[in-house]
């Protein structure tokens, strides 16, 4: 085995922002390829520019040097750790050699890919009583010779991609109101696009676009309708849109060919529904926007009024399927309400080119799910049984619980098998009661009173990872973990690998894309993985860059099962560290 290059960090001061030297002398620097919008659009083999690495969400790179023949000799090259302790979710982005990571508290890391070294070391206090009740980051943008990174206190901040230095910031909401950043930029048609977490505080989500080179605000996009807009029907005659949520979380994916992208939307304000009747569009939703202007072009509504926090924050996968003897222009969604949605990004009624229209296919549940009855076969409206939906002062329980089928961790797709693959957590229920709340700038907006934990009947494990095949809807394979969730961010590859971890094993896993065989297992790495996996080329070498580190609402789920069954689900350390592997 190679022996691990562990690359311990500085300390960073309290106030004040620290550059680690070393940037003046490295080659990888000086020769720092600027990402232009034509790489972006089709980036090198070798490259992986951007947190899903292409604009579609596929989370698939074509590198077949690491295939099915010879992972059983994947072994660690190097590691560094990232100097924090709570939850890391940040994909590794690397660009003709230079990794960029981040780390929760508005940290920015470039390191050499190859080497592990610290190349330039970014990070921003924040002002005292900053609130970021999420503190992860989940990865940059890149664009030009920039580095676009969001700060949890809902500020966006470009830095130079040779020195790390700041070249300008934007404050793009009030963080006392309790909106702050946990995704990662979008960058597509000259725009940089962000949007904010903090439905639990009551704010009124949206979409924004910057100009790359000033930070000034282009457009905004709100996910709740204001009076005289589409949409603003769906709420309450009074004030209740103001701080209606549907907050945006997790970073959407771009069709170039419409200029359009796509941004999932999370639960509405407060939880319970039953205190702001009606639909409350956008919320639990996917919306298409016009990069141009920010125009809202389509949606589809997962499920109506959420009252069981499912948010539907991860943006649907841009994949044309086959349905019925046709091609469909697809839209694909694991949602957190447990259900697989299968839909079309342009219809014979309402043409993508000339309105952006989502249209309802096919949807299904892919984990254990009691809420919906059935779904309406035109629209996918789902029936709702009721005595499963609680409200205020009223209690009911429902599966999936809260944390959902399927989190934040992103699916992935490999054109080779044509499947998807989704890391599930299945078999968990839960239970709530809401309470009146009244909202209060800055201050909890939930109005629930505790979440409560039950198993599926005849349930006998939790996480799996699953894989479906696009052109008939139907399960290829799952693999099952008996003693761990799963919340492991997926990648696919040429190689016929399925790339994952999101276990409490602290283990990263490879599979057989086509079959689902277990082909390797890492040795337990310092803490869990739920962030994305990356994988590159250098000098002809492939490797695979993975972020470790434990923590966020994984710990709700791990706390759940061990409540549920005790000893058996003991806390998983954490710390952050980046491991890179490769054939020895």
């Amino acid at each position: 085995m190679n022996k691990i290059l562990a690359v311990l960090c500085a300390s960073v001061a309290s106030y004040g922002i620290v550059l680690v030297a070393g940037q003046d002398t490295s080659p990888a620097l000086r020769n720092y390829k600027p990402v232009t919008a034509r790489r972006l659009l089709k980036p090198e083999d070798g490259d992986w520019l951007m947190i899903r690495r292409t604009y579609d969400g596929w989370g698939y790179s074509p590198l077949n040097k690491i295939n099915t023949g010879n992972v059983s000799k994947l072994k660690p090259v190097w590691m560094i750790e990232t100097g924090e302790a709570r939850v890391h979710e940040s994909a590794p982005v690397v660009n003709n050699g230079v990794m960029f990571v981040t780390t929760p508290n508005n940290q920015v890391i470039a390191l050499s890919a190859k080497t592990g070294a610290v190349l330039w070391r970014y990070k921003r206090p924040r002002a005292p009583g900053a609130l970021v009740p999420h503190d992860t980051s989940r990865g940059v943008a890149l664009y030009g010779s920039k580095v676009y990174f969001a700060g949890g206190e809902a500020v966006v901040v470009a830095l130079d991609a040779q020195t790390g230095k700041e070249i300008w910031t934007a404050t793009v909401a009030d963080n006392k109101a309790g909106y702050y950043i946990s995704l990662a930029p979008l960058v597509a048609n000259g725009k940089v696009m962000v949007g904010t977490s903090g439905g639990e505080y009551g704010v009124r989500g949206f979409v924004a676009a910057l100009d790359p080179d000033t930070g000034k605000e282009i457009w905004r996009t709100f996910t709740i309708p204001g009076p005289g807009e589409p949409g603003h029907e769906t709420w309450p005659a009074g004030d209740e849109w103001k701080h209606g949520g549907a907050p945006i979380w997790v970073t959407g994916n771009y069709d170039p060919a419409t200029n359009l992208a796509y941004w999932g939307t999370g639960n509405g304000g407060p939880w319970m529904g039953d205190q702001r009747p009606g639909d409350n569009l956008y919320t639990t939703s996917v919306i298409a926007l016009d990069v141009a202007t920010g125009a809202l072009k389509g949606h589809f509504q997962y499920h109506q009024n959420d009252a069981w926090d499912w948010d539907e924050v991860s943006p649907p996968i841009l994949v044309d399927y086959k349905r019925n003897g046709r091609t469909v222009k697809g839209l694909i969604d694991v949602a957190r309400n447990g259900y697989l949605w299968f839909l079309e990004r342009s219809s014979p009624s309402t043409p993508l080119g000339a309105g952006g229209g989502i249209t309802f296919v096919e949807g299904k549940p892919y984990v254990y799910q009691n809420v919906f009855k059935s779904l309406d076969p035109k629209t996918g409206r789902p029936e709702v049984d009721l005595s499963r939906k609680p409200a205020t002062g009223k209690s009911a329980s429902y599966c999936p619980d809260a944390h959902g089928g399927k989190n934040w961790p992103p699916i992935a797709y490999s054109p080779k098998t044509r499947m998807i693959y989704i890391p599930a957590t299945n078999n968990l229920c839960g239970e709530t009661i809401g309470v009146p709340v009244t909202y209060e700038a800055g201050r909890n907006f939930g109005g629930v009173s505790g979440f409560g934990s039950s198993i599926a009947p005849g349930a006998d494990h939790f996480g799996e990872v699953q894989a479906w095949n696009v052109d008939t809807g139907m399960l290829a394979w799952k693999h099952d973990y008996a003693k761990s969730p799963n919340w492991g961010s997926i990648l696919t590859t040429g190689g016929g690998l399925v790339i994952s971890g999101g276990t409490a094993d602290r283990k990263l896993h490879a599979f057989d894309a086509a079959t689902g065989k277990v082909l390797w297992e890492s040795d337990a790495l310092n803490s869990g993985v739920l962030a994305p996996p990356a994988t590159f080329l250098i000098d002809g070498k492939q490797y695979i860059a993975v972020e470790s580190g434990w923590g966020g609402d994984v710990l709700g789920t791990q706390a759940a099962l061990n409540r549920l069954v005790p000893g058996e689900y003991p806390p998983v350390p954490t710390g952050g560290a980046v491991y890179v592997f490769a054939v020895e």
